[in-house]
């Protein structure tokens, strides 16, 4: 088994309308419980945009910011603990569905410590 990131950036979802989106809202919740049920879900939730990132180094040292190549990391994400790769692009598709949007599907390198 291998974990595999689902994901979207918060601008996929930007043309809903109010309503569309708790329509969203609504079938994304059921995916997640239907990924529950079947021992699948690992962690799923939204970056939430109204705090800022901080940089924290090795001493400890706090800066405001993050690195440039994920300034515009937002959106929401989900982690599934999967059999095969054509198994996260069927959880994927599901998502693309409630969502309403594409998901972007990545795989986490194995980890015994994960």
């Amino acid at each position: 088994m291998s974990k595999y990131l689902i994901s979207f950036p918060s601008e996929a979802m930007a043309n809903l309308s109010a309503e569309d989106l708790r329509a969203a809202s609504d079938d994304s919740r059921v995916v997640v419980r239907e990924a529950k049920a079947a021992g699948v879900w690992v962690f799923g939730g939204g970056i939430d945009e109204s705090v800022a990132p901080v940089m924290v180094d090795r001493d400890g040292t706090e800066t405001p910011g993050t690195y440039p190549q994920t300034e515009e990391l937002n959106g929401g994400f989900a982690v599934f603990e999967l059999p095969s790769h054509d198994a996260a692009l069927e959880w994927a598709a599901k998502i693309a569905a409630a969502c309403r949007c594409a998901q972007e599907v990545r795989r986490f390198g194995d980890d015994p410590e994960s």
